[in-house]
């Protein structure tokens, strides 16, 4: 009887027809050399060997795969049967040569020395205070304005390519994270959790539009937060990142939102 090379024991079942274990120990990432916790595919070579967060992360500075090089174009993982699994699609290289240069990704969060109007919104100095506020605005699905890209706003819009190339863009982005990640209670109390997930919407960010069309981004983010908490929470991280400010405090203080009004029942 033929003996089936592809059979992944960690999830009971094939993953794929062509997929066989090769190089290193099927329960053993190639990347981080620590045990395999979400199954990744890399296409169309069919190695198995890695962590779906590690072959991403692996992806967006060498898209081919670590084992046999060959160029990638998805990585297939989530998976729940043979047939049903999640993709994501590795961004063309000649669509991430369009982007702009590292010139003007660093331009992008360079504030000039016009300071923005101020609002009358209170400043939290008060950790807990700022936390039971962004608490309210998920409470409320409350969106944040948007705020216009020119010089008086000091707005700037950024792209995958600049996040990628900009350091502190990215410190930017794990400086927000570390709060409002805080307001989801599992993730509180977690700190490797927290950690995780935080390097995961990095390296998102890196690949993948925040408004992009298909809403893959949005997508990723909502298989650990929810649906409609995830497109709350990166649209409020994109107004943080396209703002000029390098304080959590000076965001709090100007960022808008609409009043919620009042529902009126037909008493």
């Amino acid at each position: 009887m033929e003996v089936q090379n592809d059979y992944d024991p960690s999830i009971g079942f094939r993953i794929k027809g062509k997929a066989k274990l090769r190089e290193a120990p099927q329960d053993t990432c190639v990347i981080c050399l620590d045990a395999v916790t979400e199954r990744a595919v890399a296409v169309p070579c069919n190695h198995l060997n890695f962590d779906f967060l590690c072959l991403l992360s692996w992806s967006q500075e060498h898209p081919s795969c670590p084992l046999c090089k060959a160029p990638l174009t998805a990585i297939e993982y989530d998976w729940r049967s043979p047939t049903d699994r999640k993709v994501y699609t590795i961004p063309k290289q000649d669509e991430a040569d369009k982007t702009p240069t590292v010139a003007s990704a660093t331009s992008l969060i360079r504030p000039s020395r016009r300071r923005p109007a101020t609002s009358h919104r209170p400043l939290h100095t008060n950790p807990d205070a700022a936390l039971a506020f962004r608490r309210r605005i998920y409470a409320d699905q409350n969106y944040s304005l948007h705020v216009g890209a020119n010089r008086t706003s000091q707005y700037r819009n950024f792209t995958p390519a600049t996040f990628t190339t900009s350091p502190a863009l990215q410190s930017r982005a794990r400086l927000f994270m570390r709060r409002e990640l805080h307001v989801f209670d599992f993730l509180a109390d977690n700190n490797a959790r927290l950690g995780f997930l935080i390097e995961y919407i990095v390296a998102i960010l890196k690949t993948t539009e925040v408004k992009d069309a298909s809403g893959s981004a949005s997508a990723l983010v909502a298989e650990f937060l929810g649906t409609n908490a995830a497109s709350l929470f990166l649209h409020e991280l994109e107004a943080w990142l396209r703002s000029p400010y390098e304080r959590l405090e000076d965001w709090d203080r100007h960022v808008q939102y609409a009043p919620k009004r009042p529902r009126y029942s037909n008493g």
